[in-house]
């Protein structure tokens, strides 16, 4: 407990006291039988978020993640090509010219972080097509991550693990079959490299992988399912954008569109975010927002922390931890 004690003596004003006030209405949301949606903008993944992450699936402190297509990917390039990353801590002084020898190297840099392409996209996409292929052929279909859970769960990929496979949420997420909704999966690398190969032929059925449509069927389905006056579904955002924009819309589209009203609003939510209220983004929206459109009640635990994900994530899962 010595992080939590630490944070709890001392976090005690603005944006610190509100991590404290949402990591405890975590915890009293659980205690009290709730469950819990974590949605993962940005690039957490190769921010490493899966260490704590991975734990807090371990531990059945979260029960569903949305996520982006570039998420859900990225845990897994880190898996396997970790020691071909390098660190850039200067690149705010990067020139063009420094750039374009980044690209000469197949190093894509994702801020200070550079993941690269052959060890990382490459080496997973000869492993992933063979699977598409597959299920191509055998006129089956999948979603993303039930792809990306096949190919963990078969072992090809161990011979290249970089990292303890205990720091990977994806790993720990399929060897839990933790629901995931990955919504707009083609705004992607993988994403990119599946329409490749449907243009150049090889995947002969685009709806060989399912789609967003079919995700928020299948969201609507287990949130019908798991969402009870007794055991609500809260809603933990990180970052913004379509991985908590998505999901959210479940339940005013399960009451204004299929009349079911008896499905409880979503019964915690809290949003770690640096956007911008009055620039009219949906990202930078106050919780009270969602009032109005049928996402949030008048009486939700709500909570907003306006800062930088990578440093209150992990504090606020720590707490969560018991760490």
């Amino acid at each position: 407990m010595q992080i939590t004690n630490f944070l709890k003596h001392h976090y005690r004003h603005f944006n610190a006291a509100a991590l404290i006030d949402a990591a405890d209405g975590y915890n009293k949301h659980l205690a009290e039988g709730g469950k819990m949606m974590i949605t993962l903008a940005g690039a957490m993944s190769t921010a490493e978020m899966g260490i704590q992450l991975a734990e807090l699936i371990r531990q059945d402190k979260v029960q569903i993640i949305s996520c982006t297509g570039a998420n859900l990917e990225e845990d897994i390039f880190n898996l396997v090509a970790h020691d071909f990353y390098e660190r850039v801590p200067n690149y705010r002084d990067l020139t063009p010219a420094d750039e374009q020898a980044l690209l000469e190297r197949h190093m894509n840099r994702v801020t200070d972080t550079c993941i690269p392409e052959e060890e990382a996209m490459r080496r997973l996409e000869h492993v992933v097509l063979k699977f598409w292929e597959k299920a191509d052929s055998e006129g089956k279909a999948y979603f993303p991550h039930e792809f990306f859970y096949q190919i963990l769960l078969s072992g090809e990929l161990e011979q290249y693990y970089q990292i303890d496979p205990k720091d990977s949420w994806m790993l720990a997420a399929a060897e839990k079959n933790l629901p995931i909704i990955c919504p707009g999966w083609e705004d992607s690398t993988l994403g990119n490299i599946f329409a490749g190969h449907v243009i150049s032929g090889d995947i002969k059925n685009v709806h060989t992988m399912r789609t967003g449509i079919q995700y928020m069927i299948y969201l609507a389905e287990w949130y019908t399912a798991q969402a009870t006056e007794e055991s609500k579904v809260g809603f933990f955002q990180i970052g913004g954008g379509i991985a908590g924009d998505f999901p959210i819309c479940v339940v005013p589209m399960l009451h204004q569109d299929l009349g079911r009203t008896s499905v409880p609003l979503w019964g915690y939510f809290c949003q770690i975010s640096d956007s911008t209220t009055s620039y009219g983004s949906y990202s930078g929206a106050v919780p009270n927002e969602k009032i109005t459109w049928g996402k949030l009640g008048e009486k939700t635990p709500k909570f907003i922390i306006e800062s930088d994900a990578t440093i209150v994530a992990p504090l606020i899962f720590a707490i969560v931890l018991g760490q």
